[in-house]
């Protein structure tokens, strides 16, 4: 047993510190270090390779490298905090670095910044909403965070109304702060919800695949029945058809297509099709 023990914390700490490049969209485990190229050795003739990543990079590092949910600075390494796929997005100027996260199946929410979430109002606390968002404790959200809201006139929220912003402000330190507008001042869709619709819980990794620009889950469900949804990233789906009965059979499609396999959900859909 000491032995079989000792040969497997040697394989762990050989395959803690492994390239990024070639574990994108493999799971990796809490603990495991990464590896991302540096670009200062990238323009070196020959020095190209993989190395530690360095926070603290110099004035000629090109890219910069943003950490995501699941991985976690500690001095000048990434490790990785969850059990995922790692994930990597590159960024829109093509210059290198990008986003690196870890896709998870976790349940409970942690708030982030940017992040456009369903919440519902539990109270009133002076000029200030408290929203309870699924995470650890309430937002806040400010009567003023409302399109066209002034002092004279306040938007109509009641405590029990659902309502759809985005994170300003979300850290561990401070409480977290919603708004109802995005940088000009419109709403852009976010704000008060309907009393009409459905609203239900998923997980964080089913309405991350329903968010993905090549989701084919969505265009057909728009095929079957005229609606109207909202995706919060905090795992909470708002949806409303004509009837009592297609809003149920969109929710519980929706609900269904995480465990379901591409094949599964055609019959399934075309089934409801020819009903």
């Amino acid at each position: 047993m000491a032995e079989a023990a000792a040969v497997a914390a040697e394989s762990q700490a050989g395959c803690r510190a492994r390239a990024a490049r070639a574990v994108l969209d493999q799971v990796v485990l809490p603990g495991e270090e990464l590896l991302l190229p540096e670009q200062e050795d990238g323009e070196r003739p020959g020095g190209a390779g993989e190395r530690p990543l360095r926070l603290k990079v110099g004035m000629r590092s090109r890219g910069r490298v943003v950490c995501g949910p699941g991985l976690r600075r500690c001095g000048d390494r990434l490790l990785v905090t969850k059990c995922g796929r790692l994930r990597h997005k590159e960024p829109g100027s093509g210059s290198g670095g990008g986003v690196y996260w870890v896709d998870s199946q976790q349940k409970r929410y942690v708030p982030v910044k940017g992040d456009h979430v369903i919440g519902i109002v539990t109270a009133k606390s002076g000029d200030i909403f408290k929203v309870d968002v699924g995470g650890s404790e309430p937002a806040s959200l400010s009567y003023l965070a409302f399109e066209g809201a002034t002092k004279r006139n306040r938007p109509n929220v009641q405590v029990g109304d659902l309502i759809y912003g985005q994170f300003v402000v979300a850290n561990k330190d401070m409480e977290p702060e919603m708004v109802c507008i995005d940088s000009c001042g419109r709403a852009n869709g976010m704000g008060v919800i309907g009393q009409d619709g459905l609203l239900f819980k998923v997980t964080l990794g089913l309405i991350r695949k329903l968010l993905a620009p090549d989701c084919e889950i969505l265009q057909e469900v728009g095929k079957l029945y005229p609606l109207e949804i909202v995706f919060g990233m905090n795992g909470r789906i708002w949806v409303k058809a004509k009837t009592i009965q297609q809003t149920l059979i969109l929710a519980n499609i929706l609900e269904a297509c995480e465990h379901m396999t591409a094949d599964q959900r055609k019959q399934i859909f075309s089934r409801l099709a020819e009903s």
